[in-house]
């Protein structure tokens, strides 16, 4: 393992134990998240493939016209590294391949309930930019909340939460809470402390763990 992959895993796992032991969530949930993105993590099965035993990937495909066959590619790497996948808003297509649950964007988390009741085995986790968002995420397994550092992506133009409010916003929270947005090897001990179950990341963990 490298040695940005290596913080990340340490810190992340880290940050589990410790908030596994305030919280004791009501499912298992991975250390760390990995996200994937067309047009940022083109080939994600490479980094999916080499993530740790026990991390997770959420696969959001974003309308892509090949998304079925790399959720499949996906589902078969995952399943072989015993990683968990999470299918980004689409419960169809997480039906079609055996996902382990879904991820919801922040807009869809009012389909939660519903998930819930149709697929009580799945897990459930939601994106949360708002301490009232994440106030009404109760029927979530976990919430990832982002952008905690400045970030890429759809949230460059967001201002950062910053630890400070990051970690406000986790002690108020219904559910588990992971950290997201601008996270990497270099400042993610930052967020020791802050009472986060883990780290999530696109770029940062496809550097970290993919191919070199």
């Amino acid at each position: 393992m490298r040695p940005d992959a290596e913080i990340l895993w340490e810190v992340a796992s880290g940050l589990a134990r410790t908030a596994a032991e305030v919280s004791r969530p009501q499912r298992a949930l991975p250390p760390l998240l990995f996200f994937t993105d067309p047009q940022r993590t083109p080939r994600p099965w490479e980094t999916a493939a080499a993530l740790p035993a026990g991390s997770g990937v959420v696969f959001r495909h974003f309308g892509a016209p090949d998304a079925a066959g790399t959720a499949r590619r996906l589902r078969q790497v995952t399943t072989a590294s015993q990683v968990l996948l999470l299918i980004g808003l689409d419960a169809d297509l997480a039906e079609t391949v055996g996902a382990d649950g879904v991820h919801l964007p922040e807009r869809a988390l009012g389909t939660a309930a519903g998930l819930r009741v149709l697929r009580p085995g799945w897990l459930l986790t939601g994106a949360a930019h708002s301490a009232r968002t994440l106030g009404d995420a109760t029927v979530l397994d976990a919430a990832i909340v982002s952008p905690v550092f400045p970030a890429g992506g759809s949230s460059a133009a967001t201002p950062e939460l910053g630890v400070d409010q990051f970690a406000q916003m986790v002690r108020s929270a219904p559910c588990p809470v992971y950290a997201l947005g601008g996270v990497h090897a270099g400042n993610a001990r930052e967020l020791s402390g802050s009472g986060a179950f883990g780290l999530a990341g696109v770029e940062a963990i496809r550097a970290a763990f993919g191919p070199d």
